[in-house]
């Protein structure tokens, strides 16, 4: 599974909802980028305590799923070009049934980990300018994910997005992100279960499991 990079894109930490600043309006660079242990080079997150940090050092949209954004928002002028989800990553060929917790990619020269499926959060619904965007990646699964960084490197638009591993292909991001954010977990107590195994899976969504076994009385 290879496919090129159509944008690499970076952004700094503004003014969005009044004196609350966010990095999300992300900008193609095209020069190469260095690829670090906490993303890219030149690349910001206005709330480290939700964005950021070891295990969504980067985040990967699919250009893929715009033409269904477009069918969903009309004429949404955000969805011209890459960024309109505050992806670092932009690549047509690979959405969240095709790319599985674990998977592991050369990224240009360096070597990246899925850690989880993206959560979205208000900023999508300011961002859009339209309630309910944020509702609509959780119903339809078009949530997006992230990396952790396993090697450094370099990327730039162009590159290639190539995977290198896949141990874990029973765990598609849809089917995760469905287990443990969007309401599934009631039903699916094994895989609950099965999931507590997986080490490549994110700390934060590792409580998450947790608390969710808990719940529903499975370990």
């Amino acid at each position: 599974m290879e496919t090129e990079i159509l944008a690499v894109l970076t952004g700094k930490a503004r003014p969005f909802r009044g004196d609350e600043p966010s990095a999300i309006a992300k900008r193609p660079v095209a020069e190469a980028v260095v690829v670090g242990a906490m993303g890219l080079a030149g690349d910001e997150q206005a709330d480290r305590t939700v964005h950021g940090g070891v295990d969504k050092a980067i985040h990967h949209y699919p250009a893929d799923h715009y033409d269904w954004w477009r069918g969903q928002l009309g004429d949404a002028p955000l969805l011209d070009a890459p960024g309109a989800f505050g992806e670092n990553i932009s690549t047509l060929g690979l959405d969240e049934q095709s790319v599985c917790l674990g998977d592991r990619f050369r990224l240009g020269s360096a070597l990246i980990e899925v850690s989880q499926a993206r959560q979205p959060c208000w900023k999508l619904d300011h961002r859009f300018g339209v309630k309910g965007v944020m509702a609509k990646v959780v119903a339809s699964r078009r949530t997006g994910w992230y990396y952790r960084v396993l090697e450094a490197g370099m990327v730039q638009a162009g590159d290639a997005l190539a995977l290198v591993d896949r141990p874990y292909p029973d765990w598609p991001l849809a089917s995760l992100f469905g287990l443990l954010v969007g309401g599934e977990a009631k039903a699916r107590p094994a895989d609950l279960t099965a999931l507590r195994d997986i080490p490549a899976l994110a700390e934060t969504w590792q409580v998450r499991r947790a608390k969710l076994a808990a719940q529903f009385g499975v370990d």
